[in-house]
């Protein structure tokens, strides 16, 4: 058997039922401060995603990977570098990738390589037992075919 105790808030807690029935009261809590917190809950994740979708286009806005053509002005002689950005290398060896420059080591020659990324100035020091020299390239993007 039911009772109307069981069905509203007695009296001495300051809430009144307004009849026999459930309806929304305090055994339901408050439901505008649970729709509330439910919207700022739902907009803060909005937010959030918002915000992580325009980290992924911004990271993606640089390439993965780039080709690049580098040729001494001397000789003439042209060849080209790779540049991962995900992997953070250069011909696969590790590298610094900066705002500004992009710094590796070349164990094949020995060389010290800084590319210039605002003007395209590669610079590349080689250690030698003669006291080493620098060589001083201009690398441009792979034209595309």
């Amino acid at each position: 058997m039911i009772r109307w105790a069981d069905l509203c808030v007695i009296p001495r807690h300051g809430l009144l039922c307004r009849g026999p029935g459930f309806a929304y009261g305090s055994v339901h809590g408050d439901i505008d401060a649970t729709m509330f917190r439910d919207r700022v809950l739902a907009a803060g994740i909005a937010g959030l995603a918002a915000g992580l979708a325009v980290l992924a286009i911004n990271g993606d806005a640089q390439e993965r990977e780039s080709a690049l053509t580098c040729t001494n002005p001397v000789s003439g002689t042209s060849w080209q570098i790779m540049i991962d950005y995900g992997k953070a290398t250069v011909d696969s060896n590790p590298a610094d990738i900066k705002q500004a420059e992009i710094t590796w080591f070349d164990p094949k020659d020995g060389g010290n390589y800084k590319l210039d990324r605002k003007s395209g100035d590669l610079t590349v020091s080689v250690a030698s037992s003669t006291g080493g020299y620098f060589r001083h390239c201009r690398c441009s993007p792979e034209k595309s075919r």
